[in-house]
């Protein structure tokens, strides 16, 4: 395969897909306190969920640096690939896009695409997966950038978080929005646009939230047949469980691709943390 794809840590792609498809991935690192973990390598998300809830210190997350993307990408070129996809994190969320640009621009003989994906975790998986499995068929590189934009593009998520306070504490919304869904058990229903996370629903309790998620990935993509879709949690089981029984339900999905969300994606949204992925036709 003269194609490599390249993707951070915040894709959180189950690690058979990542070994299946050869696709390479460049760490983000998660901090408790003194202590730095790189995300998904020196420590799980059961292992995080665990330490998190059990610390008194709330986790921070750092991008890769420049130099760790350019060492990952002289290593993909010396293995004998001619070009390098790099599909990464919404720039609005991390450096990371950032970091990989300049990196780039430190080997300036080779032939390295940079992608911002405008989403996150397992919906920014989804895009690398569709990316991976075209290089391996042979695609050039063209079309496979031409299919992860058609990605970009048609790919939708909402998500159910059970506190707002992760995301206020990490700078992604504001204090008083954070305040608001803490009272009277509303659960927040959130999305990403043009890679910015934004209010898409509000309910109360945990099954109307599920409900509310399944109505409003209908609004975008309807109710026909799918080829593929995504359920991501952070040790959320009942709540997965719950929500892949209603997806296959009503979508029949060819594939469903089920997901724990990493540490550095954790960090920021929280344990019971609830989402769904689809594509409009």
């Amino acid at each position: 395969m003269a194609i490599a794809i390249v993707c951070d840590s915040t894709a959180d792609l189950p690690r058979e897909i990542i070994k299946k498809y050869g696709i390479h991935v460049v760490p983000l690192k998660v901090h408790f306190g003194e202590e730095e973990y790189r995300d998904g390598v020196d420590i799980s998300p059961q292992e995080f969920y665990k330490k998190m809830q059990a610390s008194g210190i709330l986790p921070t997350t750092s991008q890769p640096s420049p130099g760790e993307f350019a060492e990952s990408y002289h290593s993909i070129l010396k293995e004998g690939k001619n070009t390098i996809i790099s599909i990464h994190i919404s720039a609005h969320l991390s450096g990371t896009h950032r970091s990989a640009i300049v990196a780039k621009s430190m080997l300036p003989k080779a032939d390295i695409e940079i992608v911002d994906s405008k989403q996150a975790s397992t919906v920014l998986g989804l895009i690398v997966l569709e990316a991976a499995r075209a290089a391996k068929s042979g695609k050039t590189k063209g079309e496979v950038l031409s299919l992860v934009n058609e990605m970009v593009e048609k790919i939708r998520v909402f998500f159910m978080v059970d506190s707002l306070k992760y995301l206020e504490k990490g700078g992604r919304i504001g204090k008083a929005q954070a305040v608001l869904g803490s009272m009277l058990n509303i659960k927040p229903i959130l999305t990403l646009e043009e890679g910015i996370i934004v209010p898409a629903a509000k309910t109360r309790g945990r099954a109307k939230g599920i409900e509310q998620l399944l109505t409003r990935m209908q609004t975008n993509i309807g109710t026909g047949e799918q080829s593929l879709m995504g359920i991501m949690h952070a040790v959320e089981y009942d709540g997965m469980e719950n929500l892949k029984n209603k997806v296959k339900d009503k979508w029949q999905p060819q594939e469903l691709i089920v997901s724990d969300i990493g540490p550095v994606i954790g960090t920021h949204v929280g344990p019971g943390t609830l989402a769904l992925i689809g594509l409009k036709p």
